[in-house]
């Protein structure tokens, strides 16, 4: 689904980001890890072309990112924040606001909405004001405001980093059994080895602006590409 090729990403006029090659396929979900700063915000953002590459690049279904209607390739993506980022209105609204901007109507709107809602619990609280709730409860529903699109991409930037460790391993079953169900090809950035092992089908290192290696954690562990991917990883 998505091919890159000698990628080469700058920010603030150095190398942020450095991806000789990479293929993550449809329906796969890829953890990114790495060390603060190692560069894997970038690629999130790189991805969802919001930052634009100096040089290599990015397909998707073959066809290259430059070459894609910017606005067109945005509707295939998806992209939850550390922060919820919800506005000052019900969790209804907020789930929907995608959909009202594309311009899909009431009754495919109001389908939509309660679809996602229940799978990521929280349709009993969608009359709910944003501001009252919970940061587990937020994060549901940024997750549901980004599945009532239908992406063909899903972008997660350490979603579960800001709620409790009860509440993170409650969100992250839900959204495995979502995933699984939908084949949402899906990519998140985490901090957490032991998470990223259990959540991923692969797991991306970035370390220095580099992806130094992709594959199966137990790969990396047994096979580590350099020192600098053995010592980061022993904790998975």
């Amino acid at each position: 689904m998505i091919s890159i090729k000698n990628l080469l990403v700058q920010r603030n006029g150095r190398d942020a980001l450095k991806v000789e090659k990479l293929e993550i396929q449809k329906g796969e979900t890829l953890a990114v890890v790495g060390p603060n700063g190692a560069g894997k915000s970038t690629f999130l953002l790189a991805l969802a072309h919001l930052l634009k590459s100096s040089k290599g690049e990015i397909t998707l279904h073959g066809k290259a990112q430059k070459d894609w209607h910017e606005l067109e390739y945005r509707r295939k993506i998806a992209f939850v924040f550390q922060d919820p980022l919800l506005m000052d209105m019900s969790v209804r609204e907020n789930i929907a606001l995608g959909l009202k901007f594309r311009n899909v109507d009431k009754h495919e709107t109001h389908e939509r909405v309660h679809l996602w809602a229940k799978a990521m619990g929280v349709d009993k609280l969608l009359e709910r004001r944003a501001s009252q709730l919970s940061g587990g409860e937020a994060q549901r529903v940024s997750l549901a405001r980004a599945f009532v699109l239908d992406p063909e991409l899903l972008l997660m930037d350490e979603p579960f980093s800001a709620v409790d460790p009860q509440t993170r391993e409650k969100l992250l079953e839900d959204l495995s059994k979502v995933l699984a169900e939908a084949h949402r090809t899906t990519i998140f950035v985490t901090h957490n080895l032991k998470e990223a092992a259990q959540f991923g089908d692969r797991v991306a290192v970035i370390i220095g602006g580099e992806l130094r290696q992709a594959g199966k954690a137990e790969q990396i562990k047994e096979n580590p590409a350099d020192p600098s991917v053995r010592d980061f990883v022993r904790g998975l």
